[in-house]
């Protein structure tokens, strides 16, 4: 009797001591900066320009670890459109946590519009800036909680920006319409939905600073271009910062910045560095536009043998996949230097046969 009472107490013990080590944990975890600091908060209207600058930036998620941004510096300035693109661990994401201060400076400082971030209050701060994430976020409760949680907007203006976001006749045909009860997470919403939704709560707010955190890396091409056309067009003005799944969504962006390892490698338009033959022209030739879109030319990117197919421009219906000097684009494999490269898409540049998007270059 004894000898299962040690092992019933010793059980207890184990599991109780879980609650000693979170108190810990907690009291030895360093606190956020203040939230509103009373003499160093910003105009109303800050940020007016939306220039963002990162002047010898160095940072890393916690102490001991090795530092995730080495030394960046660059300037972005009021309305530019800048793609933000590299390899998986680059860096890119956490550029976006240091402008909203979820990570802090090892070195260096983020000025906006000339303004240090790091002596704004985080409240003051975070809602002069807006971001539609990877994973869109849905509380449970209405669908205006959802948009406009601190009731600030009118309907007028709410039902605008659902028009504006493609989800006004989806609303308008629920019965509770606004009142439309989102469940946990918005689990009652396709991916889609919720990542219009919010779209919809960024038009509502309209900051001069947008970050967009590869908001449309799991949704179908159809939304996809929805939301690439509302942000040209409603944020013409504004600064958007786009960390790009899909390459083409960036090609007509002011700049786009490569990082790796932490540290930018290219920063430049994308004709420059397309024409430089560097590591952005190594990965749109890697990605390559989609030639599936084009009337009448079914060959497939890939031949099965890791080499580049790209279908002849000039023939419809052309499946010859032997090289053809008399064509405007050489036809797959003519040579290593000709097989769909960028400048074989510049030949073709007149043929009207081609879409707009991939006449570009």
């Amino acid at each position: 009797m004894s000898l299962n009472w040690m092992v019933r107490m010793t059980s207890d013990l184990e599991s109780n001591i879980v609650a000693v080590e979170r108190v810990k944990e907690y009291s030895e975890t360093e606190t956020e900066a203040p939230w509103i600091i009373e003499d160093k908060r910003p105009p109303e209207d800050w940020p007016t320009r939306g220039e963002v600058e990162f002047a010898n930036y160095s940072v890393r998620y916690r102490k001991g670890l090795d530092l995730v941004l080495k030394d960046l510096s660059l300037n972005v300035k009021g309305g530019e459109k800048v793609g933000i693109v590299g390899r998986t661990g680059a860096g890119k994401s956490s550029m976006t946590l240091c402008l909203f201060r979820i990570l802090e400076a090892v070195e260096g400082e983020i000025k906006i519009d000339g303004l240090r971030i790091s002596e704004l209050g985080l409240h003051d701060l975070r809602s002069k800036l807006t971001i539609i994430p990877q994973d869109p976020v849905l509380f449970s409760g209405t669908l205006r909680l959802n948009l406009d949680p601190f009731d600030r907007y009118s309907e007028e203006e709410i039902w605008k920006a659902l028009e504006l976001s493609n989800l006004k006749r989806f609303v308008s045909s629920q019965p509770a319409m606004l009142d439309y009860e989102c469940s946990e997470g918005g689990e009652n919403l396709s991916v889609g939905q919720r990542q219009l939704v919010c779209l919809a709560r960024a038009l509502l707010r309209k900051t001069k600073i947008l970050v967009l955190d590869e908001a449309t890396a799991a949704i179908d091409l159809e939304t996809d271009d929805l939301i690439q056309m509302t942000i040209r067009t409603q944020f013409e003005d504004c600064t958007v910062l786009t960390i790009a799944h899909r390459l083409n969504t960036i090609m007509d962006y002011t700049r786009v910045l490569v990082l790796e390892k932490g540290a930018i490698a290219e920063f430049d338009t994308p004709s420059r560095l397309i024409a430089s033959k560097g590591i952005f022209y190594g990965m749109e030739w890697a990605s390559g536009p989609d030639w599936s879109s084009l009337p009448g030319h079914n060959v497939p990117l890939g031949d099965g043998m890791g080499r580049r197919v790209v279908p002849c421009l000039s023939v419809p219906n052309c499946t010859d996949l032997s090289p053809c000097g008399s064509l405007q684009v050489a036809c797959p494999i003519s040579s290593s230097e000709a097989r769909g490269t960028i400048s074989g898409y510049r030949s073709a540049s007149n043929n009207p046969d081609i879409p707009r998007d991939m006449r570009k270059w």
